[in-house]
């Protein structure tokens, strides 16, 4: 290699090392125009990476919409429960009283097809798009600068930034999944496995756990409303165009209102979750029972 490509190569890294990507919630104009697909090796096919030809979009343009309305499908699911488990019993002020309003709609997203089409499928489908993302802006990073051939232990000694910065919003969606996941295994999956369902499991057994394990129920729903407010306020506010962007002031405006309307939102949601729910006692008799042999069942009440 002579001195001239050797230079090159040198401000390649450079390049790269100096390099800031912007994360996966730049608005989704951004993410087509940023993010070129490679040719096709046979141009008349006119395929895209998805499979769906002659549309003339790219893979990202799929992937950000199979992200975006997933969001929306699963917001649908997210209302009825925010008001069985934290409205309705704000204005009864009783555990009891709120329960038949969460018996009365569980049928309707609780079975087939309801379940998998309004939670099951769009959860998924929003983390993964939401991966497929990144990876995706990550390999057009490493072949618009050439790094494609560059060594992992090489990147990692140069501290080359291939992989898209991590924003709060894809923060607060990492954290927020495992705690989905394992609100979804206490309250359904471990009900199904043990009992055949979770007719048996209302808010009497929330209610049941924050007596019983008040530790691990307050730290558990706590960082669970908490973030998962944030994170739908702010994937709202992407979706439509309000991200804190522009001007000085206007970013700083908008800044304030998407995280007051979080607190505002998660203030709601506690206020009948934590407040009512949270207070409403342990469950006596063999109903308790019942309760206290599935939580018994949680691997993290073991330790």
């Amino acid at each position: 290699m002579d001195r001239r490509e050797s230079t090159a190569s040198q401000e390649t890294f450079i390049s790269l090392q100096q390099l800031d990507p912007s994360p996966i919630e730049s608005p989704e104009y951004e993410l087509d125009k940023q993010l070129p697909e490679l040719p096709a090796a046979s141009p008349p096919a006119r395929s895209s990476t998805l499979g769906l030809s002659g549309s003339g979009h790219t893979s990202v343009y799929y992937l950000t919409r199979l992200q975006k309305y997933s969001s929306y499908v699963f917001t649908v699911y997210a209302s009825i429960h925010l008001t069985n488990t934290s409205i309705v019993p704000l204005f009864t002020r009783s555990v009891p009283a709120s329960e038949p309003y969460l018996l009365l709609t569980r049928p309707y997203y609780q079975s087939f097809p309801f379940e998998p089409l309004l939670i099951t499928l769009p959860i998924a489908t929003h983390i993964l798009s939401g991966l497929a993302l990144r990876i995706h802006r990550r390999n057009a990073n490493l072949a618009r600068y050439g790094a494609s051939t560059i060594s992992v232990s090489s990147r990692l000694e140069k501290r080359l930034k291939v992989w898209p910065a991590v924003s709060w919003s894809s923060l607060s969606g990492f954290v927020l999944a495992p705690l989905v996941i394992g609100h979804a295994f206490t309250n359904r999956l471990l009900p199904w496995i043990y009992e055949g369902g979770s007719s048996g499991v209302g808010l009497g057994f929330v209610s049941h756990g924050f007596a019983k394990h008040p530790f691990v129920a307050w730290t558990g729903y706590t960082a669970l409303i908490g973030v998962a407010a944030g994170h739908f306020v702010w994937g709202v506010a992407r979706w439509n165009g309000w991200m804190p962007v522009g001007n000085k002031t206007q970013a700083k405006r908008r800044w304030w209102t998407i995280n007051g309307i979080s607190v505002g939102l998660a203030a709601l949601w506690m206020a009948g979750g934590l407040g009512v729910i949270a207070g409403g006692g342990r469950a006596d008799g063999w109903v308790g029972k019942g309760y206290e042999s599935l939580y018994a069942k949680i691997p993290l009440l073991k330790l």
